[in-house]
């Protein structure tokens, strides 16, 4: 699959690049996609949660009433999570929400969800570029040019860029990441897919291992 190189301004170069079929052009994992997703997602949780039980109280032990003969059921605590201010029953507690996927697993996952954007045309290839200084006018004049203003993109560099990555920070909808940290869940959660001519061979490189 050959795609034309775009510099910065938008317009075509005379250069092409060829995305590899085996990582742009194959039968999508629906199950692996949804498994990758679902471990991103998972592992961004903290899992600090926690709300007190009976035996962390602080409420008086005194029995309440009698045991017998007012009507209604036997109580011996405040602590009850039956009375307001008791504790809580079955309440969360901290855990960690992380779970092991295959790294074939997760690769497929990633090769799937590059394939679904290169059928839907989402793929735009970039020339190498750097900005003299971080500054978001210059990424949002490069947003405008390749008309994806109102698109969430991903620009996915082949080396770290700080000036490039501070320029994206501020902007809604932009985010940009190194190749060797391409995750499914970006890659499906923005609209168009910027990949700077460098990253194509990173990302071949990590995905046909």
């Amino acid at each position: 699959m050959q795609v034309e190189i775009l510099n910065i301004s938008g317009k075509k170069t005379t250069k092409k690049v060829d995305l590899n079929d085996a990582i742009f052009n194959v039968e999508p994992n629906d199950h692996c996609i949804y498994l990758d997703v679902k471990q991103h997602l998972a592992n961004q949780r903290q899992g600090t949660h926690k709300s007190k039980e009976r035996a962390e109280i602080s409420r008086t032990t005194k029995k309440l009433k009698r045991q017998k003969g007012t009507g209604g059921a036997r109580a011996g605590s405040m602590k009850s999570p039956l009375f307001i201010g008791g504790g809580r029953a079955f309440g969360p507690r901290p855990r960690d929400y992380s779970f092991k996927l295959n790294k074939k697993v997760k690769a497929l996952a990633r090769i799937s969800a590059l394939t679904y954007k290169a059928k839907e045309n989402a793929i735009m290839v970039l020339e190498d570029f750097n900005f003299e200084a971080p500054k978001t006018k210059n990424y949002v004049d490069l947003i405008k040019n390749l008309n994806l203003s109102d698109k969430k993109t991903l620009l996915v560099l082949g080396t770290a860029n700080k000036n490039v990555y501070l320029s994206s920070r501020n902007i809604h909808g932009a985010k940009v990441i190194n190749a060797s940290d391409l995750n499914t869940y970006d890659i499906l959660h923005a609209e168009n897919l910027i990949l700077a001519e460098s990253s194509v061979k990173v990302i071949e490189t990590i995905l046909n291992k």
